[in-house]
């Protein structure tokens, strides 16, 4: 049984505890020279640190001493995410291979796979309950190597991964405790909640600090491995599509660079300025209006993905309406859908037009 006042209070120490070791860490940053310099690709005009996901780490893990739960996964989760940490640390500031950060994330994985902390079901309306038998363990690679690389990808504005990992995490809270079926999942959520909200005090718009791939790994294993405990577990129809749905924005976007580096003949694992939070501020978007305005497409993934996780068969066909329609929506300000043309977009931009007009010219009227 979950008790609220435990919750409340590590999710205060986890918040608190980042919120001061960033100051800390942003010093240990200039010291070593881990820090983040400008370039053609990037936004910021200035020499900014890294490794603030030292401090986001830190900070979970404080809150879960607090909370100390016991788990059968727990162990091999905590040996996965020191691994990603010392990844993330050596590639901040060394800029190491991404084959070798591949390999660090492939040996967190591991540590998963062992303990038996795998993709084991899914289920599917009609037929139920499908055992993935072998492919389940692929299936649990690609995850959580997946996820990881999404949310480093998305890393691009100042605040913006932690906002959407942020967004996703409270999504996967109220599902805990809707479920009350992995207590773990939710204590994980709350100090992970807590300590990104701490770090967004130092880098939301005008960022002075980087969670650098740090923090992004481990940001994105961790929600890898809280929706394997949480969301697969779900016994709601089309299980396997909620986690998909709570990180719609970091998934999708990761997918669009896939398909427009392969149509361009492009490297895929070299990085670029076309991401969905690039072409929202090459639309004329202030940067903290595109972090907003991303945000804001992850809260309604996230809502979405609350209903659908409760759902009878016709409303999840309803929803998945919705969440197509909010997918194409993104492919059209990512560029690629319908070779470059935005329909979607366009129609909202000449009705907002025409509002414009019409309320223009009932004031001349009424001036008269």
């Amino acid at each position: 049984m979950l008790n609220y006042t435990d919750l409340a209070i590590a999710f205060a120490i986890s918040l608190v505890a980042t919120f001061l070791l960033t100051y800390l860490v942003r010093k240990l940053a200039f010291k070593l020279k881990v820090v983040d310099f400008p370039n053609h690709r990037k936004i910021h005009k200035k020499v900014t640190p890294r490794l603030g996901g030292l401090a986001t780490f830190v900070g979970v893990f404080l809150g879960m001493l607090y909370l100390q739960p016991h788990h059968e996964h727990l162990l091999e989760i905590s040996l996965g995410a020191i691994v990603i940490i010392i990844t993330g640390a050596l590639d901040d500031r060394y800029q190491i291979r991404p084959v070798i950060k591949l390999a660090g994330q492939l040996i967190a994985a591991s540590f998963l796979i062992s303990s038996g902390l795998i993709i084991e079901n899914i289920t599917i309306p009609i037929i139920g309950l499908v055992d993935l038998g072998f492919f389940s363990v692929l299936i649990t690679i690609l995850w959580i190597v997946g996820i990881t690389n999404a949310i480093n990808l998305i890393d691009g504005l100042d605040g913006l991964a932690t906002g959407v990992t942020t967004i996703a995490l409270i999504s996967m809270f109220v599902m805990a405790l809707i479920d009350m079926q992995s207590m773990l999942a939710a204590y994980m959520c709350i100090v992970l909640i807590g300590s990104n909200l701490g770090f967004l005090f130092h880098n939301f718009y005008p960022a002075k600090i980087y969670m650098g791939d740090t923090g992004s790994n481990f940001l994105g294993y961790m929600l890898a491995v809280v929706s394997i405990l949480g969301l697969f577990k779900n016994i709601a129809l089309f299980s396997f599509i909620i986690p998909v749905i709570v990180l719609a924005v970091p998934i999708f976007d990761t997918a669009f660079a896939i398909i427009r580096r392969a149509y361009n003949k492009e490297n895929i694992m070299m990085p670029d300025n076309k991401h969905v939070h690039y072409q929202l501020l090459s639309k004329g978007f202030s940067h903290r209006k595109t972090v907003l305005i991303i945000y804001a497409f992850s809260a309604l993934f996230g809502a979405m993905a609350i209903l659908f996780s409760k759902a009878s068969l016709f409303t999840a066909l309803v929803i998945t309406f919705f969440v197509l329609a909010l997918i194409h929506l993104l492919a059209e300000v990512s560029g690629i859908a319908w070779g470059g043309r935005r329909p979607i977009i366009d129609t909202i931009q000449r009705g907002l037009k025409r509002k414009e007009k019409n309320s223009g010219k009932e004031n001349e009227d009424g001036a008269y």
